[in-house]
């Protein structure tokens, strides 16, 4: 099933989503939702958070070219080590037409669990190194316009309340993370 997502400035998307105890049919099935929800939109990424459920689970693709191909759905993911530092143009399904330049760190080492139960452990740099640490934060109640600039943000902000004014939509979504 298709869920909406969140769009900035939603409260919920500043809150700390809760550690999974157990894993159950409930749990898998709001992450079968969360998969098709990404694509749907289309994304790279989503976190529980972000369609109002406070789970610490994500999932990504970062090859929206072959849909499941390299999916990942991850349980309680955990940044255990990270190298270097890289500067990737980031956007987001909930902040609409928005695109920065955020510091991440290059390569990252992510544990978790599976939504079978596997613990697993995800080395990764790139593309898929950034997108891991963007959605981890969504977890911790962090955007990625809280890692720009306060000028940033406030263009952004002004941006976001002079289409309100006018009455408008935003333009469509293009593939965000």
């Amino acid at each position: 099933m298709i869920r909406r997502i969140l769009t900035y400035p939603d409260p919920i998307l500043k809150q700390q989503a809760s550690e999974v105890p157990n894993i159950d049919g409930a749990l898998v099935s709001a992450i079968d939702d969360m998969v098709e929800t990404m694509y749907h939109a289309p994304g790279i990424g989503l976190a529980a958070p972000q369609i109002g459920l406070s789970h610490r689970v994500i999932v990504l693709d970062v090859d929206p070219e072959n849909n499941g191909k390299n999916l990942l759905k991850i349980i309680n993911p955990v940044i255990a080590e990270t190298a270097g530092d890289i500067l990737w143009e980031e956007g987001c399904l909930s902040v609409i037409d928005y695109t920065a330049e955020v510091q991440r760190a290059a390569q990252v080492l992510v544990r978790g669990w599976t939504p079978e139960g596997k613990e697993i452990g995800i080395e990764a740099d790139d593309l898929l190194a950034v997108a891991l640490q963007h959605e981890i934060d969504h977890l911790d109640g962090t955007l990625f316009l809280d890692r720009l600039s306060r000028l940033k943000r406030d263009l952004y902000k002004r941006r976001l309340k002079k289409l309100e004014r006018e009455g408008r939509d935003p333009p469509p979504r293009r593939v965000m993370i």
